[in-house]
């Protein structure tokens, strides 16, 4: 401070020292009025505290680190750390085949395996200009797994959000009722997860005998079942009390911050990309996008219950429009040999594909071994392909170089965008409600980290 200044002789008092310089004298300023502030804070009754939820919390959808700065039960600060469960799925996809491809995207989000498929497969399809071309049996099969995909999904994230809130009674019935839904994946695709059924240009196989009769029982039990969680839960006292305004986040909050799905219909924007970008054929299809305006946890455990009825007629109407065709497009140089059979030991190659290619045909054999060992050639390019999973809005980044593998591909998955808005929801909350807005979120870290 230059002694220039009209209060230099009152700051020369409390001055510890002073140096002269080519603009007059500086001070060195010291005193009384700092180490008071000093003095005050260290006697402050109120504790500033920095705690980890995580990353092994049980009520963190995985392995999610939460930072909070907590002063007392109040958040002050919220931050996510992710990255633990961290895959290398993206960048592994550029040293397989665009076919192989999809045994990595559907580990992605595992509660959302079908999306992941769809998504990445309508990217590869893009590229290789063969939309027109996938038999109609397939996109209506397509549709019928995201469906029955989106209410396991939300089964898990009703049952996880109640198992967290303490109401173990309907994290009983949500798994209850999954593990109906996983049956039939097990009976569609041999595998309860990770299914790798959609490829690109169509199905891995067509639906086994006696599929469309054992989903039609699973639609009765369903429609029986759906009932007890507004019995549960909806109507419940205690239930709304913990969860009605309880991580908020209003329109203008889900724009800025790129939230899609429930997250975002909760603040009252009807946006689903089966109205909006329609993809498989959705706009055939007789169904109501729900929302609410409460802009809570609530009204999105609420819409997550209406998307379930609306998703039973979706695959109804799928059922009903079954008919006989193929399921995998026509040329040769892109269907994947599927030729696939239920034997003793599970599924696998049928033995008269092997027959014939071994025995009568080398033109044959010789293409299997080519179409399996390199892949098919897809044009270069890059092509943005998005669908609506149980979580928002799913897309993918596809680039070609014109080769057998991709080179690059890159998921714009829900969870990982929806979570950003964590800080906004839980920030001059309490810490308990922390875990009543991530539930409400539904991130899913296998989708996150990727």
């Amino acid at each position: 401070m230059s002694t220039d200044s009209p209060h230099a002789a009152d700051w020369g008092d409390a001055s510890s020292a002073a140096r002269e310089t080519t603009e007059g004298t500086v001070y060195t300023v010291t005193g009384g009025d700092w180490d008071e502030v000093v003095r005050s804070a260290a006697k402050a009754d109120d504790e500033r505290i920095v705690v980890n939820m995580g990353p092994q919390h049980p009520s963190t959808h995985g392995v999610l680190r939460l930072i909070l700065e907590i002063d007392g039960e109040t958040v002050t600060e919220a931050r996510c750390g992710i990255g633990y469960l961290h895959t290398g799925i993206e960048k592994n996809l550029e040293f397989r085949n665009w076919t192989q491809g999809t045994t990595f995207v559907t580990r992605m989000d595992y509660l959302t395996p079908f999306y992941n498929e769809a998504a990445y497969c309508l990217g590869v399809e893009k590229l290789l200009g063969i939309q027109d071309e996938i038999p109609e049996r397939a996109n209506i099969i397509r549709v019928l797994l995201m469906e029955l995909n989106r209410l396991s999904s939300h089964l898990v994230a009703i049952a996880t959000g109640g198992m967290e809130l303490g109401a173990t009674t309907i994290m009983i019935y949500g798994f209850r009722d999954r593990e109906l839904i996983l049956d039939l994946y097990e009976l569609i695709t041999g595998l309860r997860m990770n299914h790798a059924y959609i490829r690109p240009g169509g199905l891995a196989q067509d639906l086994p005998p006696g599929a469309p009769e054992a989903i039609r029982e699973f639609l009765k039990t369903m429609r029986k079942n759906l009932p007890e969680y507004d019995k549960l839960a909806t109507g419940n006292p205690i239930f709304k009390g913990r969860m009605q305004d309880v991580g908020y986040l209003d329109l203008a909050g889900c724009m800025a911050l790129g939230a899609t799905g429930p997250v975002l219909r909760s603040a009252g924007l009807p946006h689903d990309l089966r109205k909006s970008s329609p993809y498989c054929g959705y706009e055939t299809y007789d169904f109501e996008v729900p929302t609410t305006d409460t802009c809570d946890s609530y009204g999105r455990f609420l819409i997550r219950i209406e998307e379930m009825r609306e998703s039973l007629k979706i695959v109804e109407q799928c059922l009903d429009r079954l008919q006989p065709g193929p399921v995998m497009v026509g040329d040769k140089k892109i269907a994947w040999p599927a030729q696939l059979a239920l034997g003793p030991d599970g599924l696998g190659n049928s033995l008269d594909h092997i027959k014939k290619i071994m025995g009568t045909s080398m033109e044959s054999l010789i293409h299997h071994f080519k179409l399996v060992t390199e892949g098919f050639r897809v044009p270069p390019g890059q092509a943005y392909t998005a669908v609506e999973s149980p979580k928002g809005e799913l897309g993918v980044h596809v680039v070609s170089d014109g080769g057998t593998r991709p080179f690059r591909v890159h998921f714009r998955d829900p969870s990982f965008t929806n979570l950003q808005a964590m800080a906004a929801m839980c920030e001059g909350g309490q810490v308990a409600d922390v875990i009543v807005a991530v539930a409400s979120i539904d991130p899913v870290m296998g989708g996150v980290d990727r």
